[in-house]
């Protein structure tokens, strides 16, 4: 039990980076937005699916889609699982760091943490993947632990700095609009679909380690989410006129910490992204290699060989990725905009087989359902007014994605019931 919790509280939190960016942004309303729907759907998935997830007999996301729907739908599911397990987020996080502590550029940064991430997981696996992932879940602790116990003694209370902070900081929807509150809510819908959490349930032990080790996450993530929101908005108050907002946590270390605290406080940053990184780069490169690939060329290699070349395909997609959108949160953003309604409704069905539809059903629900959104994303990137994207009729990209994969399947469910009413 105390392993999985450690690997799935580090796993599920690599994006620290974005964390701070979005606390800077947005104070309190980004726990609201970035934690609370997070809580709930872990605490639902315990409930509902973790203990369904260990009976499946499989290893992946897009295998266990597979079992259910059949190939096809399996292969297009690995597609989306790879773009949303693209460990994308957490390389630009890495390089973000290393430009920070080295000068170096923002390419050469990619490639120092692609190439550094993947020796741990040739070199050891799975295995490698989940004991370093409990000593970075102990690091990630101890880090912002010292670390708002520093400021608070420095500059006392962060209630006390309310001064120093726009109003809306400290309101609970940030002075964001309903329908930005309510889109991000359906992105924490990525706790249903992401690869990571049904691979620890399929590893786990026994059914009631997989459940109770998922709540006790949620227990942990909610500490540490108190640690992560302080620190965030101790960074408001300090640097109010920071250029970049991800930089938020590491620019107040260097400005505040002295040089041994700093140096602990920076490895902690890099331990909670590492462990993030590391599990996206193992199940992503599962999804490519063995459950796309392998599926199409299963004499050519094996399926050891065909994951490890998934790796390298990943290394070089993620860079591409990072390239074209630098900001974490746009990152988290454009990734669940577009394949959240592409695999939330193979996924969640495949545990009921009330709710099952014929695969040519469910492979139109999910095909038709990403490309909704996406055609949405791309309208309003294209269609500018400010800094406002201008998608169509004002609605955000996700909710059209959804509706459409939903009306598939829903007139699959009507096909289903007529047919069986013969």
């Amino acid at each position: 039990m105390p392993v999985f919790v450690l690997t799935m509280f580090s796993t599920w939190y690599g994006g620290i980076l974005g964390v701070g960016e979005f606390g800077y942004m947005y104070g309190i309303s980004s726990w609201l937005l970035q934690g609370v729907p997070y809580y709930f759907f872990a605490i639902v998935f315990a409930f509902v699916f973790a203990a369904r997830a260990r009976r499946m007999e499989v290893s992946s996301t897009p295998e266990q889609i597979a079992k259910v729907y059949g190939l096809q739908v399996g292969r297009l599911s690995a597609l989306f699982t790879m773009i949303l397990a693209s460990p994308a987020p957490y390389i630009l996080m890495i390089a973000v760091l290393l430009q920070l502590m080295m000068g170096l550029s923002l390419f050469t940064s990619l490639l120092i943490s692609v190439i550094f991430s993947i020796g741990y997981l040739v070199r050891g696996g799975f295995r490698a993947d989940r004991y370093t992932d409990v000593v970075f879940g102990v690091m990630m602790f101890l880090g912002f632990l010292m670390f708002v116990g520093f400021l608070f003694f420095e500059y006392g209370s962060v209630l006390g700095m309310r001064g120093s902070m726009p109003p809306n900081h400290f309101i609970w929807h940030g002075g964001n609009p309903p329908q930005f509150i309510i889109m991000w809510f359906l992105i924490a819908l990525w706790t249903w679909v992401e690869p990571s959490f049904y691979q620890r349930c399929y590893a786990a032990k026994s059914d009631e380690v997989a459940k109770k080790g998922i709540l006790w996450s949620v227990f942990f993530w909610f500490l540490f989410d108190i640690l992560t929101m302080a620190t965030a908005l101790y960074a408001r108050a300090i640097l109010p006129a920071l250029r970049d907002p991800m930089l938020s946590y590491p620019a107040l270390a260097d400005f505040v910490l002295p040089p041994v605290a700093k140096g602990f406080f920076f490895v902690s940053l890099l331990a909670t992204i590492l462990s993030t990184l590391n599990s996206q780069f193992f199940v992503s490169s599962i999804a490519i290699g063995r459950d796309f690939l392998f599926s199409f060329f299963p004499k050519r290699y094996s399926e050891t060989r065909w994951i490890q070349i998934g790796l390298f395909l990943m290394a070089g997609f993620s860079i591409v990725l990072a390239l074209l959108i630098p900001s974490v949160v746009k990152l988290w953003y454009t990734i669940g905009t577009i394949m959240i309604p592409g695999l939330l409704l193979p996924m969640v069905t495949s545990f009921f087989t009330k709710s099952q539809v014929r695969s040519e059903w469910m492979f139109a629900s999910q095909l038709f359902g990403f490309t909704t959104s996406l055609i949405c994303l791309l309208w309003g990137w294209s269609d500018v007014v400010g800094s406002y994207d201008q998608f169509p009729f004002g609605v955000e990209p996700i909710f059209p994605g959804l509706v459409v994969a939903i009306a598939f399947w829903g007139a699959g469910m009507i096909h289903k019931i007529k047919h069986q009413s013969h």
